[in-house]
């Protein structure tokens, strides 16, 4: 079966991140992605079988990483039905085309082309 849906998390501090909780929770690392300064922008934590994603960026709380095969034109049909874009369309280092919206109450939501 092909994953579709990941937990995400976004942390100011991606590296402080992944040592508390592989430190505190024993959460295993699958895969980090570093940019050219050396930053982590992009984790793959391991819990069980499981993945959690974690991600630079501002803290919103939780969201949910959906995987599609079209970004682009979901993107487009999500503004045209008025989700809130928190995060325009752009080419992730780690290979991943990718946006981020708000429903309607203000979940983060956040859909691309990365699949784990």
């Amino acid at each position: 079966m092909t994953r579709t849906v990941y937990a995400l998390a976004r942390y100011q501090d991606c590296q402080a991140a992944i040592d508390f909780l592989t430190g505190a929770f024993g959460f295993g690392v699958r895969e980090t992605s570093k940019d050219d300064a050396g930053v982590v922008n992009h984790a793959e934590l391991l819990v069980g079988d499981d993945i959690i994603m974690i991600g630079q960026g501002r803290p919103g709380g939780p969201g949910i990483y959906v995987a599609v095969d079209d970004v682009d034109a979901h993107h487009d049909r999500a503004k045209a039905a008025g989700a809130s874009i928190t995060m325009a369309l752009v080419d992730q280092p780690y290979g991943s085309r990718e946006y981020g919206c708000a429903d309607a109450e203000g979940n983060p939501w956040f859909f691309g082309t990365y699949r784990p």
